[in-house]
């Protein structure tokens, strides 16, 4: 499984080593470091709260100009994401949105809610049939699946193994514009519109080791400045629905639950309740529950730290959409060969501390005595987000024990 994109990166000219970000990450995946925040990369799951809480916008996330993209095939399908349709104030339906579309630059969209129709649809015949593992864990948001392979891989078993909705739509929405415009594929691309970094590093490096099929993806808050001018005025084109409105639900934490008409099922958002939630699973505690949804951002997609409204009034307005009732899709009607991962996703224990056993118990040893000689007061000031992580990063050899404050106060003291 590739995850080599990455989708966060630091503007090192903006950052003041203020320790923020070390603080609110829930991986402890970024440390400070010569005054300059520092991502281990192969800890970070890409939530996007390190872009959401750093006061100077120095974490930064990796995505395409719109502007090179337009224009650049002769065929381009926009892929909104879900989120999109709460982006904008006013009585605007979706098919006025997803016309601003096509007034924007875009040949032709695809609603993501499409795909995540489909999603729901085999979610929904999965638990009705299959003798998977309860409960299923939802892997529409990418953050779920690296944390899971990373911190908690006895639980893998757990995940449902279908790509996300994004995912399916950029391969379905490819093969119907193929056979819709006769175009050759190389004329032909599509161009997803994300809420958050993760998606961006999943559609980039897909998660199941699969062929990036996209030809860029754009934020939210980018696409929705521009949008917002041509929106106010009408026009002859008119965008195409593809999907039935209850899947836009997908936007907000539970709509998955909701679209798959799943009754005994979690939903969880935000990062630290996730990581509670696993915890418990792991534990045993929630074998009777179908269904998890867990979603990073809160409260769902229309929290991502790509998005430029308040994930609240979006959310209202995602749910004024989605109030009428509907039944779920057949699943002869989803695209099928479109959804199945094309590999399992395999462990990646960043978190064991040594592959040996026995190294990793001395190591663990070394830790917790290193941690009882420190301070316990998590300042930050070394660089590292708590001090028991910076007594791992000493044994690791990232850190050294006169970066702590205190220490080095005692030894001078000492010296004296």
């Amino acid at each position: 499984m590739s995850i080599d994109y990455d989708a966060i990166y630091l503007d090192a000219s903006r950052c003041v080593g203020c320790t923020t970000c070390t603080q609110r990450c829930p991986t402890e995946a970024i440390r400070v470091r010569d005054g300059k925040a520092v991502i281990m990369r192969e800890r970070c799951v890409v939530c996007g709260e390190c872009i959401r809480v750093c006061p100077h916008n120095a974490m930064k996330a990796r995505v395409d100009a719109l502007d090179d993209l337009l224009h650049k095939k002769k065929h381009l399908i926009a892929l909104p994401a879900p989120s999109l349709y709460g982006q904008f104030a006013g009585n605007y339906s979706r098919q006025d949105i997803l016309s601003a579309l096509l007034k924007i630059g875009f040949d032709d969209t695809f609603e993501v809610t499409a795909a995540a129709e489909a999603v729901s649809a085999v979610v929904h015949h999965v638990l009705q049939t299959d003798d998977f593992p309860r409960p299923v864990i939802t892997t529409a948001c990418p953050v779920i699946l690296r944390i899971v392979r990373n911190r908690f891989p006895s639980l893998m078993p757990h995940l449902f193994n279908y790509r996300s909705p994004m995912d399916v739509a950029s391969r379905w929405s490819f093969r119907l514009a193929a056979k819709k415009t006769g175009l050759p594929p190389e004329d032909i691309g599509c161009v997803f519109i994300s809420p958050c970094p993760a998606k961006c590093s999943s559609a980039k490096a897909p998660l199941d080791g699969s062929e990036c099929v996209m030809d860029g993806i754009v934020s939210i808050a980018e696409v929705a400045a521009r949008m917002i001018p041509v929106l106010e005025h009408g026009g002859k084109r008119r965008a195409t629905l593809q999907a039935r409105i209850r899947s836009a639900g997908l936007a907000v934490s539970g709509g998955q639950a909701t679209a798959a008409a799943i009754s005994n099922h979690l939903s969880v958002c935000g990062m630290e309740n996730i990581l509670r939630i696993l915890e418990a699973l792991e534990d045993g505690k929630l074998n009777d529950v179908d269904l998890i949804e867990l979603n990073a951002c809160t409260p769902g997609c229309v929290g991502g730290a790509l998005t430029a409204e308040n994930p609240y009034i979006a959310q209202t307005r995602i749910e004024q959409l989605r109030r009428q009732p509907e039944p779920v899709l057949p699943v002869g009607e989803c695209p099928l060969d479109d959804m199945k991962w094309e590999s399992d996703p395999q462990p990646n224990p960043v978190m064991q501390l040594d592959s040996d056993l026995g190294r990793a118990l001395e190591k663990m040893e070394r830790i917790h005595e290193i941690q009882k000689s420190l301070r316990g007061i998590d300042c930050g000031a070394c660089g590292s987000p708590s001090c028991r992580a910076f007594a791992e990063d000493i044994v690791a050899g990232r850190a050294s024990t006169d970066m702590c404050v205190f220490a080095r106060k005692k030894a001078e003291e000492n010296q004296v």
